[in-house]
């Protein structure tokens, strides 16, 4: 799903992170001064004792220049890993992380020795990470409570459960740059040639036919661009398009291999793309409220002030659809980008 505003493409990580392994590394993992060891002797009840838990809960677990890491930041520090480092284990990832707080901490020394910060484009760019992080903040304070297991297995109760499939439809194609090519490749296949051996020669979609004759394997309507889908979701199986199918990526001559009808995904094969979907949603929402809280004016270029104009339908469908191919194969036209 896109969403409309940068400030709303915030990711599920960010938004909720869940614990990695790291972050459920007991206290008593980390090293302990003597001095935590000595406040947890105190009396119980006493101001010293509840001093002591805090610091046994949170040791420190490092120090630059005297200036405590607690182990905190180190959970702190794990929410940014890529998602392949969540699993690794802690006696892997803690010393990693201590080791990149230390770095941070002895550059921020060095940087502070030399008085960047007072720099006024230093300032700026300051001021620009605080003001993302207070946002992100802010998104995450409106949007983690209502992202719960219940409302995930709501919405997929809403969406798939007790529902029909949707139709699938087994295709391959070959790609080329004009009609006129593509006329010529009907005529071809007409005449008995070889879907794929053509698919090889002509297409311009290299990760398709070279490998697979063109093939594109299973995909729902939603899954290509339009116009590709409906004329390939219009064909019965075996045929073969009469007429060139036309996207921003050529011209294409389908073949449907075959048809089916898909049952309903199973909840924990779609969990996670239902809760980034609520995430998104959430986001976009509270995105709305809060431009809908303040005044705003534009300008334009010149300084003249603008008049403000809701999106034509055309702009909302400048980003329909999908690619013509799945996502993952090489773009379909020499030099063209991935498609949104």
């Amino acid at each position: 799903m896109r969403l409309l505003s940068p400030v709303a493409t915030v990711s599920a990580a960010a938004l909720l992170f869940s614990a990695t392994s790291l972050a459920s590394v007991p206290a008593s993992a980390a090293p302990q001064h003597k001095g935590d060891a000595a406040h947890a002797a105190a009396p119980a009840g006493s101001a010293k004792t509840a001093a002591a838990k805090a610091a046994n809960e949170n040791p420190v677990v490092a120090t630059v220049n005297g200036d405590p890491i607690r182990l905190e930041d180190v959970r702190n520090a794990a929410q940014n890993l890529p998602e392949e480092a969540h699993n690794l284990p802690p006696q892997m990832l803690f010393p990693m992380l201590v080791n990149q707080l230390v770095d941070q901490k002895a550059l921020l020394i060095e940087a502070h020795k030399e008085g960047l910060e007072k720099k006024p484009e230093v300032q700026k760019i300051m001021q620009a990470a605080a003001d993302q992080a207070l946002q992100n903040v802010y998104l995450s304070h409106l949007v983690g409570p209502s992202i719960t297991d219940e409302s995930i297995k709501q919405a997929y109760a809403d969406q798939y459960a007790g529902k029909p499939g949707e139709k699938e439809v087994h295709a391959r194609h070959i790609l080329v740059a004009d009609e006129k090519t593509a006329n010529d490749i009907i005529k071809q296949l007409k005449g008995g040639a070889d879907f794929g051996t053509l698919a090889k020669k002509y297409s311009t979609d290299k990760g398709s036919a070279d490998n697979d004759g063109g093939d594109l394997g299973w995909f729902k309507q939603g899954d290509m661009l339009p116009d590709f889908s409906k004329a390939a979701f219009a064909m019965k199986k075996g045929e073969i398009s009469q007429t060139p199918v036309h996207t921003r990526y050529g011209y294409h001559v389908i073949q449907v291999l075959d048809t089916r009808t898909s049952t309903p995904p199973a909840f924990d094969t779609v969990r996670d793309q239902i809760r980034q979907k609520l995430i998104q949603q959430d986001v976009r929402k509270a995105v709305d409220a809060a431009v809908k809280q303040v005044k705003i004016q534009r300008f334009n270029p010149d300084g003249s002030p603008a008049k403000d104009a809701p999106a034509s339908p055309a702009a909302k469908a400048a980003g329909a659809g999908q690619p013509p191919v799945p996502s993952t194969a090489v773009p379909a036209t020499p030099g063209a980008s991935s498609a949104d």
